[in-house]
């Protein structure tokens, strides 16, 4: 069995321990990852922090043509990179481009786009204040050493998230992946350290303890982080003893309005893949579905049909559009909290038991008949169901939205985008959706706020997260 190994300043580390990578859609043990030890945690921050001064002090345009070439090699690899996606995460590989089943290929290709787009940003010095006496510019500036610590559900694009924007402007990066999908991220890192500099771009790999020694390390200067908010929440306090500023991307638990005058089945699809992208396992997914009583039978038939057309198997095989959930804590949840709903005396439409056999498959499954409070609907389910919820007045269904301590994305459907526009300036989230849900883009801000975390990646915005402002102030004459 072939043990994959760390890049720590260029060259390949392994450890005395190792652990498993398992495809959760069969069992199979794919290969092993080292689990590092404090020892390699430190070695890693210091060879970024030899490698971050000269790293920082190239040309602009030396770093964005790097970043190109950096995007080159992902896409020359990508097959490769999409086959780890599914046979670790268990996304199938689906299609590429922004109109196919959005899967492993497709999680390849983003990688590559969420490159090119930060290569080709600009930072360039505001003037703060200017006039005969005095003019003040704002400069960015690069934190110096970024830990990052990438999830489980999209382990390669959320890593080039974290990743390139940092070194884009001059950071170098220290990046522990999650043990569930480990060596995907590990080869990613050693296909970019062939075009750049070493120890720009390092790994470190093992269980939550590896990732705390990480965040706490004093050499670190700035931490980006994706995943649950307990977590994010022991990060905050390790990077406030030291003063380390964050990047929280904590999840979500995304409402979803229907207005009444939304078109039922010309909706259906987008709320589909709003809700069940990537098995509904991820953070900005729409996971509470609020619906007019005018529409709400229209609207479950329709998503109902979507859902019971839909192939679900392993990822690996043609036409396989679902996987299967990606680890069994996660699996345990969605089974409890299905549990739960129908104790509550919820209405299963479709779905709603485990099938059994090899595999953490779970069908889509759409429940009915649940009201605010219920387990399904105030937790965040990360998971292939939905809670369907009706409602009579909008202002209800606005303070339904709100009530919960998340506030990542939401979205309002409707005919009227006026109206939607209305509805959508009242929705606490840091993304509001129109006809539409999940939608990000390379140029466009996207984090959360309450609970969801704070500061946002992607974009101008997400480049000046990743440095720090200095102001020159120059007295005139």
């Amino acid at each position: 069995m072939k043990t994959y190994l760390n890049t720590v300043d260029g060259a390949a580390v392994g450890a005395d321990k190792t652990f498993d990578s398992i495809n959760p859609a069969t069992g199979e043990v794919l290969g092993r990852a080292p689990v590092s030890t404090r020892a390699q945690v430190a070695d890693a921050i210091a060879a970024a922090r030899r490698a971050q001064p000269s790293w920082a002090a190239r040309p602009d345009a030396e770093r964005k043509a790097l970043m190109m070439r950096v995007a080159e090699v992902i896409k020359a690899n990508a097959a490769a990179l999409a086959e780890w996606v599914t046979r670790e995460q268990v996304k199938p590989l689906g299609g590429v481009g922004p109109d196919q089943v959005p899967g492993a290929r497709f999680e390849a290709w983003g990688c590559e786009v969420w490159t090119q787009v930060p290569a080709s940003l600009d930072l360039p010095v505001e003037v703060a204040f200017e006039d005969d006496t005095r003019r003040d510019e704002i400069h960015r500036k690069p934190f110096g050493v970024v830990a990052a610590i990438a999830p489980w559900n999209w382990p390669l694009l959320i890593a080039i998230w974290q990743i390139i924007p940092s070194i884009r402007v001059g950071n170098t990066v220290v990046i522990k992946p999650s043990e569930y999908t480990t060596i995907g991220t590990l080869e990613l890192v050693r296909l970019i350290n062939e075009v750049l500099p070493k120890g720009v771009v390092n790994t470190v790999s093992g269980p939550g303890e590896v990732g705390s020694w990480l965040v706490s390390d004093p050499g670190v200067d700035k931490i980006m982080f994706t995943g649950s908010a307990a977590t994010g929440s022991r990060i905050a306090e390790a990077a406030a003893r030291n003063m380390v500023p964050t990047t929280m991307e904590l999840g979500g638990n995304d409402a979803a309005i229907v207005l009444p005058d939304a078109d039922p089945k010309a909706m259906a699809m987008g709320l589909f893949w709003g809700a069940f992208i990537n098995m509904g396992q991820t953070c900005a997914a729409a996971k509470r579905l609020y619906v007019h009583e005018s529409l709400f039978d229209q609207t479950v038939q329709a998503l109902k049909e979507i859902a019971q057309a839909v192939p679900m198997g392993n990822g690996m095989d043609d036409g396989v559009v679902m996987g299967p959930i990606q680890n069994k804590m996660q699996f345990d949840k969605v089974v409890s909290l299905v549990d739960s709903a129908k104790k509550a005396g919820a209405t299963i439409v479709c779905g709603g038991q485990a099938r059994g056999g090899p595999g953490y498959f779970y069908p889509l499954t759409l429940v009915t008949g649940l009201e605010d409070g219920a387990r399904l609907v105030d937790e965040e389910q990360f998971g292939p169901v939905l809670p369907i919820i009706k409602y009579r007045d909008v202002e209800d269904a606005i303070a339904s939205a709100n009530r919960l301590d998340a506030g990542l994305g939401a979205s309002v459907w409707s005919s009227d985008v006026e109206k939607a526009r209305e509805v959508a300036g009242r929705i606490q989230a840091g993304t509001v959706w129109i006809n539409q849900h999940g939608m990000i883009h390379p140029m466009v801000p996207f984090g959360g706020i309450k609970g969801s975390g704070y500061g946002v990646e992607f974009g101008v915005e997400g480049l000046k997260a990743v440095t720090r402002p200095q102001v020159i102030s120059v007295k005139k004459g």
